[in-house]
Protein backbone atom coordinates (compact mmCIF):
# COMPACT_ATOMS: atom_id res chain seq x y z
CA UNK A 1 0.00 0.00 0.00
CA UNK A 2 1.28 3.47 -1.14
CA UNK A 3 1.07 6.53 1.32
CA UNK A 4 0.35 10.25 -0.29
CA UNK A 5 3.62 11.99 -0.39
CA UNK A 6 3.95 13.74 3.01
CA UNK A 7 2.96 17.57 1.87
CA UNK A 8 -0.06 15.95 0.26
CA UNK A 9 -0.93 14.33 3.52
CA UNK A 10 -0.43 16.81 5.51
CA UNK A 11 -3.04 19.31 3.57
CA UNK A 12 -5.54 16.68 3.83
CA UNK A 13 -5.10 16.28 7.46
CA UNK A 14 -5.74 19.78 8.04
CA UNK A 15 -8.92 19.80 5.57
CA UNK A 16 -10.28 17.07 7.90
CA UNK A 17 -8.99 17.85 11.43
CA UNK A 18 -11.06 18.99 14.07
CA UNK A 19 -11.26 22.61 15.62
CA UNK A 20 -7.77 22.88 17.75
CA UNK A 21 -9.60 23.18 20.72
CA UNK A 22 -11.85 20.72 20.75
CA UNK A 23 -9.51 18.58 19.96
CA UNK A 24 -6.85 19.54 22.65
CA UNK A 25 -9.40 18.64 25.06
CA UNK A 26 -9.49 14.92 24.15
CA UNK A 27 -5.92 13.12 24.29
CA UNK A 28 -7.32 10.13 22.93
CA UNK A 29 -6.75 11.95 19.43
CA UNK A 30 -3.37 12.72 18.90
CA UNK A 31 -1.43 14.53 15.58
CA UNK A 32 -0.07 10.86 14.46
CA UNK A 33 -3.67 9.28 14.62
CA UNK A 34 -4.44 8.25 11.02
CA UNK A 35 -7.65 7.98 9.76
CA UNK A 36 -9.42 6.05 6.99
CA UNK A 37 -11.85 8.65 5.80
CA UNK A 38 -8.68 11.09 5.39
CA UNK A 39 -6.93 9.20 2.34
CA UNK A 40 -8.60 8.23 -0.57
CA UNK A 41 -5.70 6.72 -2.34
CA UNK A 42 -6.59 3.60 -0.65
CA UNK A 43 -7.18 0.41 -2.29
CA UNK A 44 -10.33 -0.60 -1.73
CA UNK A 45 -9.93 -4.23 -1.55
CA UNK A 46 -7.93 -3.12 1.46
CA UNK A 47 -10.83 -0.89 3.09
CA UNK A 48 -13.83 -3.39 1.67
CA UNK A 49 -14.72 -6.39 3.77
CA UNK A 50 -16.26 -8.86 2.16
CA UNK A 51 -16.71 -6.64 -1.19
CA UNK A 52 -19.68 -4.36 0.50
CA UNK A 53 -17.47 -1.26 1.29
CA UNK A 54 -16.13 -0.47 4.62
CA UNK A 55 -16.16 -2.01 7.62
CA UNK A 56 -17.93 0.65 10.17
CA UNK A 57 -17.51 -1.24 13.10
CA UNK A 58 -13.23 -2.37 12.48
CA UNK A 59 -12.68 1.54 11.84
CA UNK A 60 -15.18 3.18 13.99
CA UNK A 61 -13.50 6.41 15.83
CA UNK A 62 -12.55 5.36 19.25
CA UNK A 63 -14.10 8.95 20.60
CA UNK A 64 -17.52 7.05 20.07
CA UNK A 65 -17.08 4.29 21.98
CA UNK A 66 -18.30 4.79 25.63
CA UNK A 67 -19.20 2.95 28.67
CA UNK A 68 -22.96 2.45 28.74
CA UNK A 69 -24.84 4.47 31.46
CA UNK A 70 -26.55 0.86 32.60
CA UNK A 71 -22.97 -0.63 32.71
CA UNK A 72 -22.22 2.73 35.14
CA UNK A 73 -24.89 2.19 36.90
CA UNK A 74 -25.12 -1.42 37.67
CA UNK A 75 -21.41 -1.00 39.34
CA UNK A 76 -22.65 1.89 41.47
CA UNK A 77 -24.97 -0.94 43.18
CA UNK A 78 -22.27 -2.99 43.66
CA UNK A 79 -20.03 -1.05 45.40
CA UNK A 80 -23.42 0.66 47.47
CA UNK A 81 -24.07 -3.41 48.30
CA UNK A 82 -20.48 -4.25 48.65
CA UNK A 83 -20.29 -1.02 51.67
CA UNK A 84 -23.84 -2.17 53.18
CA UNK A 85 -23.09 -5.45 53.69
CA UNK A 86 -19.24 -5.08 54.92
CA UNK A 87 -20.77 -2.56 57.29
CA UNK A 88 -23.33 -5.11 58.65
CA UNK A 89 -20.68 -7.16 58.76
CA UNK A 90 -18.96 -5.05 60.91
CA UNK A 91 -21.75 -3.99 63.12
CA UNK A 92 -21.99 -7.77 64.18
CA UNK A 93 -18.68 -8.26 65.59
CA UNK A 94 -18.84 -5.49 67.79
CA UNK A 95 -22.74 -5.68 68.50
CA UNK A 96 -21.84 -7.12 72.05
CA UNK A 97 -19.87 -4.03 72.87
CA UNK A 98 -22.39 -1.94 71.99
CA UNK A 99 -25.39 -1.45 74.78
CA UNK A 100 -28.81 -2.30 73.48
CA UNK A 101 -30.59 1.12 73.21
CA UNK A 102 -34.77 1.41 73.40
CA UNK A 103 -36.67 4.69 72.07
CA UNK A 104 -39.42 5.45 72.54
CA UNK A 105 -39.96 3.04 75.95
CA UNK A 106 -42.61 4.65 78.66
CA UNK A 107 -41.38 5.55 82.39
CA UNK A 108 -41.22 2.76 84.60
CA UNK A 109 -44.65 2.02 86.71
CA UNK A 110 -44.63 4.03 89.46
CA UNK A 111 -47.27 5.00 92.47
CA UNK A 112 -48.39 8.40 93.18
CA UNK A 113 -47.96 9.91 96.96
CA UNK A 114 -47.00 8.65 100.16
CA UNK A 115 -49.24 5.39 100.55
CA UNK A 116 -50.99 3.74 103.17
CA UNK A 117 -51.17 0.94 106.36
CA UNK A 118 -47.33 -0.18 107.22
CA UNK A 119 -45.02 -2.81 106.00
CA UNK A 120 -41.70 -3.35 107.34
CA UNK A 121 -38.88 -4.19 105.01
CA UNK A 122 -35.22 -5.46 105.60
CA UNK A 123 -32.45 -3.89 103.93
CA UNK A 124 -29.32 -5.77 103.48
CA UNK A 125 -25.63 -4.82 104.20
CA UNK A 126 -23.95 -3.64 100.79
CA UNK A 127 -26.99 -3.13 99.49
CA UNK A 128 -27.23 -0.91 96.22
CA UNK A 129 -30.25 0.82 94.40
CA UNK A 130 -31.71 -1.75 92.35
CA UNK A 131 -31.12 -4.02 95.67
CA UNK A 132 -33.12 -2.08 97.34
CA UNK A 133 -35.67 -1.28 94.92
CA UNK A 134 -36.35 -5.58 94.72
CA UNK A 135 -36.52 -5.55 98.31
CA UNK A 136 -38.97 -2.80 98.43
CA UNK A 137 -41.23 -4.41 95.28
CA UNK A 138 -41.73 -7.17 97.03
CA UNK A 139 -43.25 -5.58 99.68
CA UNK A 140 -45.60 -3.87 97.62
CA UNK A 141 -43.84 -0.77 98.70
CA UNK A 142 -43.09 0.33 95.21
CA UNK A 143 -44.68 -0.52 92.01
CA UNK A 144 -41.37 -1.11 90.20
CA UNK A 145 -37.64 -1.69 90.79
CA UNK A 146 -36.67 0.74 88.14
CA UNK A 147 -38.58 3.45 89.57
CA UNK A 148 -37.10 3.48 92.50
CA UNK A 149 -33.31 2.61 91.43
CA UNK A 150 -33.59 5.79 88.41
CA UNK A 151 -34.29 7.48 91.74
CA UNK A 152 -32.09 6.76 93.68
CA UNK A 153 -29.00 6.40 90.96
CA UNK A 154 -29.83 10.39 90.34
CA UNK A 155 -29.89 11.22 93.80
CA UNK A 156 -26.25 11.05 96.02
CA UNK A 157 -28.20 10.74 99.60
CA UNK A 158 -29.16 6.86 98.30
CA UNK A 159 -25.66 6.10 99.16
CA UNK A 160 -26.50 7.03 103.01
CA UNK A 161 -29.16 4.50 103.30
CA UNK A 162 -28.14 2.26 106.24
CA UNK A 163 -28.55 -1.45 106.65
CA UNK A 164 -31.53 -2.20 108.81
CA UNK A 165 -35.10 -2.73 109.27
CA UNK A 166 -37.56 0.10 108.31
CA UNK A 167 -41.10 1.20 109.04
CA UNK A 168 -43.13 2.13 104.94
CA UNK A 169 -46.05 2.31 104.04
CA UNK A 170 -47.58 0.11 101.11
CA UNK A 171 -47.83 1.34 97.64
CA UNK A 172 -45.54 4.62 98.25
CA UNK A 173 -44.25 6.50 94.97
CA UNK A 174 -40.37 6.01 94.27
CA UNK A 175 -39.74 9.84 95.82
CA UNK A 176 -41.72 8.95 99.02
CA UNK A 177 -39.68 5.64 99.72
CA UNK A 178 -36.23 6.95 99.03
CA UNK A 179 -37.29 10.01 101.54
CA UNK A 180 -38.79 7.62 104.42
CA UNK A 181 -35.61 5.52 103.91
CA UNK A 182 -33.38 8.42 104.49
CA UNK A 183 -35.24 9.67 107.47
CA UNK A 184 -33.69 7.94 110.69
CA UNK A 185 -36.79 7.52 112.42
CA UNK A 186 -37.66 5.31 109.92
CA UNK A 187 -35.30 3.12 111.05
CA UNK A 188 -36.59 0.11 113.67
CA UNK A 189 -32.96 -0.84 115.69
CA UNK A 190 -32.53 -1.63 118.90
CA UNK A 191 -29.65 -0.14 120.67
CA UNK A 192 -27.80 -2.09 122.99
CA UNK A 193 -24.83 -1.66 125.65
CA UNK A 194 -22.92 -3.97 126.58
CA UNK A 195 -20.44 -2.49 129.04
CA UNK A 196 -16.89 -4.06 129.74
CA UNK A 197 -16.53 -6.70 133.07
CA UNK A 198 -20.16 -8.81 132.41
CA UNK A 199 -20.24 -12.44 132.71
CA UNK A 200 -21.58 -14.17 129.69
CA UNK A 201 -24.86 -14.77 131.64
CA UNK A 202 -25.07 -10.66 132.70
CA UNK A 203 -24.35 -10.52 128.79
CA UNK A 204 -27.65 -12.37 128.25
CA UNK A 205 -29.98 -10.62 130.53
CA UNK A 206 -29.01 -7.44 129.11
CA UNK A 207 -29.58 -8.48 125.87
CA UNK A 208 -33.42 -9.87 125.99
CA UNK A 209 -34.46 -7.14 128.01
CA UNK A 210 -33.14 -4.50 125.14
CA UNK A 211 -34.53 -6.70 122.50
CA UNK A 212 -37.44 -8.59 124.03
CA UNK A 213 -36.04 -11.74 123.85
CA UNK A 214 -35.80 -14.52 126.50
CA UNK A 215 -32.53 -15.34 128.32
CA UNK A 216 -33.41 -19.35 127.62
CA UNK A 217 -33.29 -17.53 123.46
CA UNK A 218 -29.54 -17.03 124.30
CA UNK A 219 -28.61 -19.67 126.51
CA UNK A 220 -29.82 -22.45 123.70
CA UNK A 221 -27.48 -21.10 120.90
CA UNK A 222 -24.79 -23.93 120.64
CA UNK A 223 -20.97 -22.08 120.94
CA UNK A 224 -20.38 -25.29 117.89
CA UNK A 225 -22.89 -23.15 115.60
CA UNK A 226 -21.11 -20.07 115.90
CA UNK A 227 -17.69 -18.59 114.07
CA UNK A 228 -15.94 -18.37 117.47
CA UNK A 229 -11.65 -18.34 117.38
CA UNK A 230 -9.82 -21.56 118.09
CA UNK A 231 -8.59 -20.06 121.23
CA UNK A 232 -12.07 -20.05 122.94
CA UNK A 233 -12.43 -23.77 122.75
CA UNK A 234 -16.01 -23.51 122.27
CA UNK A 235 -16.40 -21.29 125.51
CA UNK A 236 -18.54 -17.63 124.92
CA UNK A 237 -17.12 -16.14 128.13
CA UNK A 238 -14.51 -13.47 127.13
CA UNK A 239 -15.10 -13.40 123.61
CA UNK A 240 -18.58 -10.92 123.75
CA UNK A 241 -16.88 -7.87 122.80
CA UNK A 242 -18.02 -5.15 124.55
CA UNK A 243 -19.58 -1.94 122.67
CA UNK A 244 -23.06 -0.92 121.53
CA UNK A 245 -24.69 -2.45 118.78
CA UNK A 246 -27.85 -1.41 116.87
CA UNK A 247 -29.95 -4.79 116.24
CA UNK A 248 -33.29 -4.63 113.76
CA UNK A 249 -36.24 -6.30 115.51
CA UNK A 250 -35.46 -9.80 113.07
CA UNK A 251 -31.94 -10.12 113.89
CA UNK A 252 -32.12 -13.61 116.17
CA UNK A 253 -30.26 -14.25 119.38
CA UNK A 254 -27.62 -16.37 117.89
CA UNK A 255 -26.96 -13.33 115.47
CA UNK A 256 -26.61 -10.74 117.93
CA UNK A 257 -24.19 -13.39 119.61
CA UNK A 258 -22.08 -13.57 116.36
CA UNK A 259 -22.11 -9.63 115.96
CA UNK A 260 -20.47 -9.37 119.05
CA UNK A 261 -18.19 -12.28 118.47
CA UNK A 262 -17.21 -11.19 115.57
CA UNK A 263 -16.44 -6.92 116.66
CA UNK A 264 -14.01 -9.10 119.09
CA UNK A 265 -12.33 -10.95 116.02
CA UNK A 266 -11.98 -7.40 114.14
CA UNK A 267 -10.67 -5.48 117.75
CA UNK A 268 -8.47 -8.50 118.38
CA UNK A 269 -6.90 -8.22 115.00
CA UNK A 270 -6.66 -4.67 114.59
CA UNK A 271 -4.56 -4.90 118.06
CA UNK A 272 -2.18 -7.05 116.36
CA UNK A 273 -2.61 -10.37 118.78
CA UNK A 274 -1.29 -13.35 117.02
CA UNK A 275 -3.32 -16.26 117.35
CA UNK A 276 -1.49 -18.12 119.96
CA UNK A 277 -1.68 -15.27 122.31
CA UNK A 278 -5.20 -14.80 122.00
CA UNK A 279 -6.31 -16.90 124.80
CA UNK A 280 -4.01 -15.78 127.57
CA UNK A 281 -4.64 -12.25 126.20
CA UNK A 282 -8.25 -12.26 126.98
CA UNK A 283 -7.65 -14.25 130.50
CA UNK A 284 -5.04 -11.28 131.23
CA UNK A 285 -7.29 -8.78 130.64
CA UNK A 286 -10.43 -10.15 132.41
CA UNK A 287 -8.67 -9.94 135.21
CA UNK A 288 -7.11 -6.40 134.60
CA UNK A 289 -10.94 -5.05 133.81
CA UNK A 290 -12.31 -6.81 136.74
CA UNK A 291 -9.77 -5.40 139.32
CA UNK A 292 -8.93 -2.08 138.32
CA UNK A 293 -11.49 0.99 138.99
CA UNK A 294 -9.69 3.73 136.55
CA UNK A 295 -7.89 3.50 133.16
CA UNK A 296 -4.61 4.62 134.48
CA UNK A 297 -4.64 1.80 136.64
CA UNK A 298 -4.69 -0.96 134.37
CA UNK A 299 -1.65 -1.28 133.02
CA UNK A 300 -0.63 -1.02 136.60
CA UNK A 301 -2.87 -4.29 137.25
CA UNK A 302 -1.50 -5.53 134.39
CA UNK A 303 1.76 -5.19 135.38
CA UNK A 304 0.94 -7.07 139.14
CA UNK A 305 -0.74 -10.31 137.40
CA UNK A 306 3.12 -10.74 135.22
CA UNK A 307 5.10 -9.66 138.49
CA UNK A 308 3.34 -12.15 140.32
CA UNK A 309 3.09 -14.94 137.89
CA UNK A 310 6.94 -14.56 137.37
CA UNK A 311 7.81 -15.15 140.97
CA UNK A 312 4.96 -18.55 140.89
CA UNK A 313 2.67 -16.65 143.46
CA UNK A 314 -1.02 -17.16 143.50
CA UNK A 315 -2.52 -13.90 142.29
CA UNK A 316 -5.11 -13.87 145.24
CA UNK A 317 -7.80 -11.96 143.38
CA UNK A 318 -11.01 -11.56 144.97
CA UNK A 319 -12.76 -11.36 141.08
CA UNK A 320 -11.70 -14.93 140.63
CA UNK A 321 -13.72 -15.54 143.30
CA UNK A 322 -16.78 -13.83 142.34
CA UNK A 323 -16.89 -15.27 139.37
CA UNK A 324 -17.04 -18.77 141.25
CA UNK A 325 -19.93 -17.89 142.88
CA UNK A 326 -21.38 -15.28 140.43
CA UNK A 327 -21.86 -12.56 143.34
CA UNK A 328 -21.62 -9.33 143.01
CA UNK A 329 -22.08 -6.08 145.42
CA UNK A 330 -19.66 -7.33 148.03
CA UNK A 331 -16.02 -5.80 148.18
CA UNK A 332 -14.68 -8.62 149.99
CA UNK A 333 -14.18 -12.78 150.15
CA UNK A 334 -14.85 -14.85 152.68
CA UNK A 335 -12.61 -17.40 154.08
CA UNK A 336 -14.92 -20.23 153.11
CA UNK A 337 -15.26 -18.83 149.34
CA UNK A 338 -11.21 -18.36 149.49
CA UNK A 339 -10.63 -21.77 150.78
CA UNK A 340 -13.14 -23.43 147.64
CA UNK A 341 -11.22 -25.87 145.70
CA UNK A 342 -12.00 -24.48 142.05
CA UNK A 343 -9.54 -23.94 139.00
CA UNK A 344 -10.49 -19.92 139.20
CA UNK A 345 -9.58 -19.37 142.56
CA UNK A 346 -6.58 -17.75 142.39
CA UNK A 347 -6.22 -17.71 146.25
CA UNK A 348 -5.41 -21.96 145.99
CA UNK A 349 -3.76 -21.94 142.74
CA UNK A 350 -0.80 -20.61 141.20
CA UNK A 351 -0.71 -18.70 137.84
CA UNK A 352 -3.52 -17.65 135.22
CA UNK A 353 -7.01 -19.40 135.31
CA UNK A 354 -8.01 -21.49 133.15
CA UNK A 355 -10.41 -18.55 131.19
CA UNK A 356 -11.16 -14.85 130.42
CA UNK A 357 -13.95 -14.41 133.96
CA UNK A 358 -15.65 -11.58 131.83
CA UNK A 359 -15.70 -9.10 128.81
CA UNK A 360 -13.01 -7.60 128.46
CA UNK A 361 -12.87 -3.90 126.52
CA UNK A 362 -10.73 -2.59 124.46
CA UNK A 363 -8.68 -0.44 127.16
CA UNK A 364 -8.17 -3.68 129.12
CA UNK A 365 -6.69 -5.66 126.39
CA UNK A 366 -4.17 -3.30 125.69
CA UNK A 367 -3.28 -2.66 129.07
CA UNK A 368 -2.89 -7.05 128.95
CA UNK A 369 -0.53 -6.28 125.85
CA UNK A 370 1.55 -3.37 127.23
CA UNK A 371 1.78 -3.61 131.18
CA UNK A 372 3.25 -0.49 133.03
CA UNK A 373 6.80 -0.26 134.10
CA UNK A 374 6.66 -1.46 137.52
CA UNK A 375 7.96 -3.66 140.44
CA UNK A 376 4.34 -3.86 142.16
CA UNK A 377 3.05 -7.42 143.39
CA UNK A 378 0.47 -5.92 145.39
CA UNK A 379 -2.60 -3.96 144.86
CA UNK A 380 -6.20 -2.82 147.22
CA UNK A 381 -9.08 -0.88 146.25
CA UNK A 382 -9.09 1.35 149.69
CA UNK A 383 -12.14 2.52 148.64
CA UNK A 384 -14.74 0.39 146.49
CA UNK A 385 -16.86 3.86 146.29
CA UNK A 386 -13.93 6.24 145.37
CA UNK A 387 -12.15 2.94 143.76
CA UNK A 388 -9.06 4.41 144.60
CA UNK A 389 -6.37 2.02 144.68
CA UNK A 390 -2.98 1.96 146.43
CA UNK A 391 -0.12 -0.29 144.64
CA UNK A 392 2.63 -1.70 146.84
CA UNK A 393 6.04 -3.30 146.30
CA UNK A 394 6.30 -5.69 149.73
CA UNK A 395 4.11 -7.11 151.08
CA UNK A 396 4.54 -5.25 154.65
CA UNK A 397 3.47 -2.20 152.53
CA UNK A 398 0.66 -4.10 150.76
CA UNK A 399 -0.55 -4.58 154.65
CA UNK A 400 -0.55 -1.30 155.72
CA UNK A 401 -2.75 -0.63 152.44
CA UNK A 402 -5.29 -3.60 153.62
CA UNK A 403 -5.81 -1.91 156.96
CA UNK A 404 -7.55 0.92 155.19
CA UNK A 405 -9.26 -1.11 153.19
CA UNK A 406 -10.80 -3.05 156.53
CA UNK A 407 -11.62 0.37 157.88
CA UNK A 408 -13.75 1.20 155.22
CA UNK A 409 -15.65 -2.14 155.81
CA UNK A 410 -16.03 -1.81 159.44
CA UNK A 411 -18.01 1.66 158.02
CA UNK A 412 -19.93 -0.60 155.20
CA UNK A 413 -19.93 -3.81 157.30
CA UNK A 414 -23.34 -4.34 154.79
CA UNK A 415 -20.85 -4.40 151.67
CA UNK A 416 -18.31 -6.86 152.89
Amino acid sequence: MSRPPAEEWSRSRDRERPDQDWYAQDDRYHDDAYHPDDDPSLADDVLAVDGSGYDDEQFHSRRHKRRSPAVRWASIVVALAVVVIGGWVALQSVGNLIPDVEFGTSAPEDYEGEGSGEVTVEIPEGAGGGQIGQVLLEADVVASAEAFSNLAAADPRATGIQPGTYLMAEQMSADSALERLLEPASRQVAGVTIREGLWTEEVFAVLAEETGNEVGDYEQVDPESLDLPAAANGELEGYLYPDTYSFSPTTTPQEQIQAMVDLGTRRHDELGIEEGELERTLIVASLVQAEAAFAEDLPRVSRVVENRIADGEPLGFDSTIHYMFKERGRAGTTDEQRATENPYNTYLNAGLPPGPINSPGGAAIEAALNPAEGDWKYFVTVNPDTGETLFADTFAEHQENQEQFQQWCRDNPDRC
